[in-house]
């Protein structure tokens, strides 16, 4: 009965649930929003201390994993987007219980355990894991069958390496290739299922196939959304990583109002 209920939720909402069609104006409202409720944290008045150590404890993650594996330094780094909408769930908390006028505080992030949707939420995550460890798993593979097994010897050799020779070339094209694969599927059954699933009690399988529906009746639009997502990363790995303790929290709560756009 517990693993009905993660999957079709304790309240069930039906598939019909309305879809409203956005543009980009729409994304923009909604990274608007998502800056207004990160600036609390530049005035470093205590009550979103959440959304500050969310980005340091995120920054310090990237740093770590990517120092661990050079030849795995791009799929860990575009890895990261893959497990974001499960990693911000806090944040979305945050956005919810200011939208609510409820106090921000950040103790208020772990009554989060008590949700019922929590078991529905873990089972996405652990999805989105599996999904992230697949991508993983198929960059090393690529990897090993271009290059072999041993590992560079240097940084600079690697990346010589990798941009001036017909092996390093076709790393990169079918890297990207199955990179985008991973992306779009996670896009596809995630934009909106982790804030539904906070917001409403509906259940795995209800929640992914809202989110499926949201993107096939916004394709383009949530095209647009995905690539503002790969590019604010992008610009928070150039500079240092220090940029993600200021994209991620701004694109997380971004999320949860682009889902109050999206999900009616």
């Amino acid at each position: 009965m517990k693993n009905v209920n993660v999957l079709n939720g304790l309240n069930m909402v039906p598939d019909h649930c309305a879809i409203r069609r956005i543009g980009p104006a729409d994304l923009k409202d909604s990274l608007t929003k998502g800056a207004n409720d990160f600036l609390p944290v530049l005035e470093f008045l205590g009550r979103p201390l959440f959304t500050v150590l969310f980005s340091i404890f995120y920054t310090l993650i990237c740093i770590y994993l990517i120092t661990t594996d050079l030849p795995l330094l791009f799929p860990l780094m575009s890895g990261f987007a893959l497990i974001g909408p499960f990693a911000a769930i806090g944040l979305y908390e945050v956005s919810r219980r200011r939208e609510l006028g409820l106090d921000t505080f950040w103790r208020h992030v772990f009554d989060l355990r008590h949700a019922p949707s929590l078991p529905s939420i873990l089972a996405l995550g652990l999805v989105l894991l599996t999904l992230f460890l697949c991508w993983q798993a198929a960059a090393d593979v690529l990897y090993v069958w271009l290059f072999g097994p041993a590992a560079p010897e240097s940084f600079r050799g690697f990346l010589i390496e990798v941009l001036t020779t017909p092996r390093g070339w076709t790393l990169i094209i079918l890297g990207n290739a199955i990179g985008f694969i991973f992306a779009v599927t996670v896009l596809t059954i995630s934009v909106v299922s982790f804030p539904l699933l906070l917001d409403r009690n509906v259940g795995v399988a209800v929640a992914v196939r809202t989110s499926v529906r949201a993107v096939l009746a916004n394709p383009l639009t949530m095209a647009l959304w995905g690539l503002i997502v790969a590019v604010s990363l992008a610009i928070g790995f150039l500079f240092a990583f220090v940029g993600l303790a200021f994209v991620t929290p701004i694109l997380g709560h971004a999320s949860w109002h682009l889902y109050r756009r999206v999900v009616q």
